[in-house]
């Protein structure tokens, strides 16, 4: 091990990992129909949580909490099965779900309060630092950096931030920095014009960043990751407030020493289906988007054991093929497509996400009749639709949305900003037309 690995771990024994999971996840239904959305599936194979967990283990933190409350048996089995302590390393991660006690409610009433009821969890570690993350984001991030970030700033909070236009800057806390990158105002979703203008950033800024519209009036918005010294922390969890992003960081920022960490990295938040979709199929072109490809960080997930695909006679352009499929499909065109998925004769699958069969057996709170493997019959056409996992679909069915519809509710088939979704465990029947 050279040097600079070992100055790195011995760095971050000084931070634990505070992983926010408990999202109802209201606007990515129907996805979130029967998990909690740190629990979706993503890029065929891994599921939401597996990205900040991954990016603390890459880091070498060696104590990670992972705060959940919704469907919180989902993501507590994928984590059981999936983190083998032993193999990690050093780290240890615990599950913090709501526990009643004589001192404290059941239910948590937003993410700072989820913090506040589990302090007595987070006083066991002797950390100096705790690394605060969302379990819903995609980001290959050098939380290293950060770490050393804060530490020469000597801030008692540090907000990672990025670039953003005008319609993401709506639904984020803004952050005004100077040129040392000391925070000097914060916003959290403004909509008044006025208050946006105040936070423009100069265009010389944006230098270094991947901007698509460089036209564009951009922003500096919060991406909801946070490194706090641990004083500052626990003192914060006495004040007023139950969401972080609402009432306790403006409350952390008026007593100063804050710093604003610039990233220049690729960061999405998945908050709706559309965010999902695309981020989901930019994988396919390997371009922006979250680094999977990285054998020195990769993103860990539950090991699967299974062949390789098995491909027979298919056109396949542009397209993530994952273990333990059989695909005679006659096309599979900009798609992902999951685990244990059987795709038959004729079918085009294009602009898709089938997320296939996870696991063998199913959670105990869906369907005893859901199949062992996913499957699409023959001659089907499926475009611009999210097959969720352990969906089937009979022969002949067409899922194009031909009335270009942005929202149904159907039985189990449902469309969303324009992308039709087939929940989990819903078997489409032959000769379905949508």
């Amino acid at each position: 091990m050279s040097l600079g690995k070992a100055k790195k771990k011995e760095i971050m024994t000084k931070v634990a990992t505070i992983i926010l999971a408990g999202g109802q996840g209201s606007r990515l239904y129907p996805l979130t129909q029967t998990r909690c959305k740190p629990a979706v599936c993503f890029g065929g194979r891994y599921r939401l949580i597996d990205i900040p967990i991954s990016n603390s283990i890459n880091a070498h933190i060696q104590r990670i909490f992972v705060i959940s409350q919704y469907f919180a048996s989902s993501l507590q089995q994928h984590i059981l099965e999936t983190y083998q302590l032993d193999y990690f390393r050093q780290s240890k991660i615990q599950m913090l779900c709501p526990e009643e006690t004589p001192h404290r409610k059941v239910w948590f009433k937003g993410t700072g309060d989820a913090v506040r009821q589990n302090l007595a969890h987070l006083e066991t570690t002797n950390a100096e630092y705790f690394l605060i993350l969302s379990g819903d984001q995609l980001y290959n991030m050098d939380f290293v950096d950060m770490l050393q970030f804060a530490m020469k700033e000597d801030a008692d909070m540090v907000i990672a931030s990025i670039p953003v236009e005008e319609k993401e800057a709506r639904r984020m806390g803004l952050l005004k920095i100077d040129a040392s990158c000391r925070a000097l105002d914060f916003s959290e979703k403004p909509s008044d014009p006025e208050i946006l203008k105040k936070f423009a950033l100069k265009p010389s800024f944006l230098g270094g960043h991947h901007i698509t519209h460089p036209d564009a009036v951009h922003y500096l918005g919060s991406m909801g990751i946070y490194i706090f010294k641990r004083q500052a922390l626990f003192d914060l969890m006495k004040e007023q407030g139950d969401d972080f992003g609402k009432e306790l960081i403006p409350i952390q920022f008026k007593k100063g020493k804050t710093a604003a960490y610039v990233y220049k990295g690729y960061w999405e938040d998945i908050g709706t289906i559309s965010s999902y979709y695309e981020a989901n199929l930019a994988l396919t072109q390997n371009h922006h988007c979250l680094n999977t490809y990285d054998e020195h960080n990769p993103i860990f997930t539950h090991p699967h054991n299974l062949p390789s695909p098995l491909i027979k006679d298919t056109l396949i352009n542009k397209s993530i093929i994952s273990q333990g499929s059989v695909i005679e499909a006659k096309e599979v065109t900009n798609s992902v497509i999951g685990i244990r998925i059987n795709i038959k004769k004729g079918s085009v699958i294009r602009d898709s996400i089938v997320l296939g069969t996870l696991f063998n057996e199913p959670y105990l709170q869906q369907k005893e009749a859901f199949p062992r493997i996913s499957s699409i019959g023959e001659n089907c056409l499926i475009e611009k639709a999210i097959l969720d996992e352990q969906a089937t679909v009979g022969n002949n069915v067409q899922l194009s949305n031909k009335k270009n519809l942005q929202k149904y509710d159907g039985d189990g088939i449902f469309i969303r900003d324009g992308i039709i979704i087939v929940t989990s465990g819903t078997h489409v029947p032959d000769g379905f037309i949508l």
